[in-house]
């Protein structure tokens, strides 16, 4: 996977070293050096030109383009940035249930967070969850200008041209808001998430860009939009996640259609080294989301808060499996979870998140989610 964090010898209990909290909080700020703002990563690939220009060679692919030229949104004049955004009184922690099981227990390690606090780890956790969909999103803008390099099909070298677009809008709008409404960006990338992205760029193989990229870091963050979306009030995030969330959809369609055609061709054991991939890049998506620089900002044990979250209750665990929602049906339709002998059904079992293999794939689903459109027509009358 990477020189810093090599792929682990899966002869080991699989379901400890996803839960290790040593493993998960080895972290540092990914950019320590404040004055530095440049991170270079080795693209180890070739630039493909194709001479075959048959537009529509590949009917799905075709289609995905002709919807995304019209579902282009601009973030200055389709969002409402003179709303007046008060962090404190509309952007605080949206489940209750969580937030009083570690408010309550007495082995929490935020068991003596006082009202205070709270409010303020509620603002921080915002600022800490836009900023790395932000810098994602800057991972998914160099992503998709590598694929649209390294793909050797005309049909999707244009729609990833689109998808280039849709990045950048997404990494303007996200800046934009947690500059102008949050008090600017606080936090760098995490670890887990800069690590998987490095891997992605530097990886020769252009489907591996695709599987980590459109289908890992795609698939878990419109998940991630979704429930966000649906938990704030906040006018103006509302409508920002829901216009990305349009964009994202296409997005995880695209390596879904795309790879489909792939992997019926590869043999059992690169099927198995795709499987490992995912698993890892699941993993580390995952630990993102468990907050250690809020922690760390916060003044909070970073391992205690690790381990504590890890010990939840099922009942209350519902974001974190949720992250999967997207990725484990997109796995499933690619073939990926039952390849030669089901080794990623098995991990997807052991950590949790199997029951959501037969949710709806996103290859099928991004028309329904296209809000731009819909906007438009009732605009329209």
């Amino acid at each position: 996977m990477t020189t810093t964090e090599p792929r682990p010898d899966y002869v080991v209990d699989l379901a400890d070293y996803a839960n290790d909290p040593d493993r998960i909080t080895e972290f540092s700020v990914w950019n320590d050096d404040i004055t530095s703002v440049i991170h270079a990563v080795e693209d180890n690939a070739d630039a493909i030109f194709t001479w075959r220009y048959d537009k529509g060679e590949r009917a799905r692919l075709d289609k995905l383009y002709e919807k995304a030229k019209t579902s282009q949104w601009n973030g200055q004049t389709d969002l409402d940035w003179s709303i007046d955004v008060d962090p404190y009184k509309t952007l605080a922690p949206a489940d209750p249930l969580e937030v009083q099981y570690f408010a309550e227990n007495p082995e929490s390690p935020l068991h003596k967070l006082t009202e205070d606090e709270w409010a303020d780890l509620g603002v921080e956790s915002m600022n800490w969850s836009l900023s790395q969909f932000m810098h994602g999103e800057q991972g998914a803008l160099l992503c998709t200008a590598k694929i649209v390099e390294t793909v050797p099909w005309i049909d999707a070298k244009y729609y990833a041209a689109t998808q280039v677009v849709d990045e950048a809008r997404h990494v303007e709008v996200f800046a934009q808001y947690l500059d102008q409404k949050l008090d600017g960006i606080k936090y760098p990338c995490n670890t887990h998430l800069g690590l998987l992205l490095d891997d992605i760029l530097e990886d020769s193989r252009w489907d591996m860009t695709y599987l980590g990229m459109q289908i890992m870091v795609e698939g878990l963050a419109l998940a991630a939009f979704s429930f966000m979306q649906q938990t704030t009030e906040e006018p103006l995030l509302k409508k920002l996640l829901r216009y990305v969330m349009s964009d994202e959809a296409r997005h995880v369609a695209f390596g879904v259609l795309s790879l489909q055609e792939v992997y019926q061709g590869l043999t059992t054991a690169e099927l198995r080294d795709r499987q490992e991939f995912a698993f890892e890049a699941a993993l580390r998506m995952r630990d993102r989301f468990m907050r250690q620089e809020v922690w760390e900002r916060m003044g909070v044990p970073v391992k205690d808060m690790v381990k504590f979250t890890l010990a939840m209750p099922d009942e209350l665990r519902v974001f974190q499996r949720l992250l999967f929602s997207k990725i484990v049906p997109n796995c499933k339709k690619l073939g990926l979870l039952d390849a030669g002998d089901g080794w990623l059904r098995d991990r997807f079992t052991e950590i949790g998140v199997i029951q959501f293999e037969d949710w709806v794939d996103t290859g099928e689903e991004y028309a329904d989610l296209d809000e731009v459109a819909k906007d438009r027509e009732a605009a329209q009358g």
